[in-house]
């Protein structure tokens, strides 16, 4: 060998330059080695950085206490109690506040068959895909395409190249991966994470909402019955005064002037009686919607209303912040939107792409796994924008105002929240104060009613004067009755706007987000009402 290479000649020479093939080729091999490993800690070092502006809770304002709920306002109600200080916040099941197991059972309903809760549901989980998707970008993307490419060349071609049909087969592996250098994907994954928990609020909103209105419906259902069995009575108290009228005629005491008198007001009565099934049909039928059922197959059995306002806690007003379901999703719009802002900037700062290609080809399916069929390229590129006419200046202006946006949306759900609470608070507080002086005045009434009546049957006054005393006694009684109403729809309003049984807390952390298996479903109750 020694002899050899100290001999000139072709041998030797095709020697000598295949060693310094080889050698250049490990150079080259090393060098590409050196550069991805650079590349690799490069990306590790800037993989923490993250651009954008850090997210804070923007302040919004909230009062000391509620004007409405005041020691004297509350030492002239005697008909709304004011629920202990122990009891200082609403949990689970609100509804059974109320003590109606007709209303329990149509709560329950709620969250298993309302449509508009399940599509909240729906909105959910598609937004915790939209996180897992955002995640996906962390990892690099791997492709195979296999091909079997079948060519003949034609004699014109090459005059070397003796023609026929070549077959070529590949089994090549690709692999990209962008590295997270600036925070791009991290911010879009936070975006997409808080957007998933604004979902998760408003899913929590629409279940208050549908639960509120079917107690709200109840209640004005129930309102109906009672003013149904009122003129029930009222038909039959004018039906005997009719009956006194002709008795009266017959005998000549009395004219028939005073029979057309009463006739009309027993006609006129039955008439509302009548007319108060059209407003409790539409009752039924929004709950039967409400519920998830048909409002051909569905029906509740006529009852009085019964139900006194419970003692509803209400809190601090700075409870209020975390217990809306409506507030909670706004926040979370927030910090999606400052999210954004950071996936806006980080496209200032250049891109790097890992790019990596191996597998195997051959003209032989027969020696396609074999050693010399192998192949292989990585390398890393890098991209940066140099002019884009203000493109990237204008996104970044525009996510910074649409974060600004949400802040003032933030901000005046805050106000619209403390003003329900207010306005329920004042119903209730007047209502109980009013209720008091209601059911005074139809006493009264009901004294006027038989003095005139008596006088009547004396023949001292006409008989006008009893149509007058039975048209107020009905009318105030009327009004009491609609008064409960008002009283039991703004209890249920006032736990609405308070929030129900909810509380901030239980948003699903970014791992629940990630991880869930199934929809989130309502808290148990937590305690006795």
């Amino acid at each position: 060998m020694k002899h050899v290479s100290q001999t000139p000649g072709p041998a030797g020479k095709s020697v000598a330059q295949g060693e310094r093939k080889i050698s250049t080729m490990e150079r080259i091999h090393s060098s590409s080695q050196v550069l991805i490993a650079s590349v690799l800690v490069v990306a590790f070092l800037f993989g923490g950085c993250t651009v954008g502006p850090k997210y804070q809770r923007p302040p919004a304002q909230a009062p000391a206490a509620y004007k409405e709920l005041t020691p004297a306002d509350f030492s002239k109600t005697d008909g709304w109690k004011v629920a202990q200080p122990q009891d200082n916040v609403l949990h689970g099941k609100w509804w059974t506040m109320f003590n109606d197991p007709q209303l329990d059972a149509l709560e329950e309903q709620v969250n298993i068959s309302n449509q508009n809760v399940q599509s909240a549901v729906a909105s959910y989980m598609a937004a915790r895909a939209l996180v897992k998707e955002a995640r996906a970008q962390y990892y690099p993307t791997v492709t195979v395409a296999p091909g079997i490419t079948g060519s003949r060349q034609g004699a014109a071609a090459s005059l070397a190249t003796t023609p026929g049909t070549s077959v070529f087969y590949s089994l090549p592996f690709d692999a990209t991966w962008v590295p997270d250098l600036w925070g791009r994907v991290r911010n879009q994954v936070r975006a997409n994470t808080a957007s998933a928990q604004a979902s998760e609020a408003d899913l929590e909103n629409a279940r208050l909402t549908a639960q509120a209105e079917v107690a709200v419906d109840y209640y004005e259902l129930r309102g109906q019955d009672d003013l149904k069995q009122l003129l029930d009575s009222t038909v039959i108290a004018f039906q005997e005064s009719l009956d006194l009228t002709k008795a009266l005629y017959e005998t000549g005491i009395d004219s028939d002037e005073a029979v057309a008198q009463a006739e009309t007001q027993l006609e006129t009565t039955q008439a509302q009686d009548t007319n108060l099934g059209i407003l409790r049909s539409q009752f039924e039928h929004a709950i039967a919607m409400l519920v998830g059922q048909p409002a051909s197959s569905f029906s509740i059995p006529a009852e009085p209303l019964k139900s006194n306002p419970p003692a509803i806690p209400f809190g601090v007003p700075s409870q209020l912040l975390e217990r809306r379901p409506d507030i909670a999703a706004n926040e979370r719009l927030m910090e999606q939107a400052n999210a954004q802002i950071g996936v806006a900037y980080a496209a200032y700062y250049p891109t790097l792409t890992l790019s990596a290609s191996v597998g195997v080809e051959s003209r032989s399916f027969t020696s396609w796994f074999t050693w010399p069929s192998r192949f292989f390229s990585a390398g890393p590129s890098m991209s940066e924008t140099i002019y884009d006419g203000g493109l990237r200046h204008a996104t970044v202006m525009q996510f910074r105002a649409q974060y600004d946006a949400t802040v003032a949306n933030y901000r005046q759900t805050v106000l619209t929240a403390f003003q329900q609470v207010e306005d329920n608070l004042a119903s209730l507080r007047i209502l109980s104060v009013e209720i008091q002086q209601q059911d005074t005045a139809v006493k009264s009434a009901e004294r006027n009613l038989k003095i005139a009546t008596d006088r009547y049957r004396l023949g001292i006054d006409p008989y006008l004067n009893v149509i007058t005393a039975q048209t107020t006694l009905l009318s105030n009684q009327q009004t009491d009755v609609n008064l409960r109403i008002q009283q039991m729809t703004a209890s249920v309003q006032l736990i609405e706007a308070l929030g129900g049984g909810w509380d901030a807390s239980q948003i699903p952390t970014p791992s629940q987000v990630l991880h869930q298996d199934s929809p989130p479903q309502p808290p148990p109750p937590q305690g006795t009402q």
